[in-house]
């Protein structure tokens, strides 16, 4: 591994147009494209790091598989020319990705990560990148998720699916952080 840089990397998870679709059910947390939106702005403005992880689901009928338009970025998430892809099938970007390997190869230690869903792709690749031996601050304003259901059929509104997520996560992978006290509020 390569000398350890200072540098944060930002990782964009799943910014797709498929979790748009209406089978996930309500999305919580209403500001979250817009400090997204920020953050990305932010990282680009000061030319640092960024990459960009997309699903492709091979589950049948899945919003997220590469042949349907939810596969697609979100416009305002869409790659620039010298940001990094990269393409998973599980919901870690740590599995079959190589993107570990880049990061070493490049001694990007610490990671800005953001995105969806805060329970599943979210939560798998912290646990793993801190694991893993990265240091994560996860933006907790600019993630978001859906309701659950229990197999006892208890119903879980996304905010409680949210915020517990985020608590199991803070303190041991990762910390929980937000874009104000990342960025500012510029």
């Amino acid at each position: 591994m390569s000398s350890q840089t200072n540098e944060p990397l930002l990782l964009l998870i799943d910014l797709q147009k498929g979790f748009d679709h209406p089978k996930w059910g309500e999305r919580n947390n209403p500001e979250f494209v817009s400090n997204a939106t920020r953050v990305l702005a932010h990282w680009r403005a000061n030319k640092r790091p960024i990459v960009h992880a997309r699903h492709a689901s091979t589950e049948a009928n899945s919003p997220l598989a590469p042949h349907e338009q939810g596969y697609e970025f979100y416009d305002w998430a869409t790659p620039e020319d010298g940001e990094m892809e990269v393409v998973k099938q599980v919901n870690s970007c740590f599995i079959g990705t190589g993107l570990s390997e880049h990061l070493n190869d490049r001694g990007l230690n610490q990671l800005v990560v953001l995105g969806l869903t805060t329970n599943h792709c979210i939560s798998t690749s912290v646990r793993m990148a801190g694991n893993l031996g990265f240091e994560v601050t996860l933006l907790g304003d600019a993630c978001a998720t859906f309701p659950r259901r229990s197999p006892n059929g208890t119903e879980y509104s996304a905010d409680l699916i949210h915020e517990t997520a985020l608590a199991n996560l803070h303190g041991e992978f990762c910390t929980v952080s937000n874009t104000n006290d990342l960025i500012g509020t510029q």
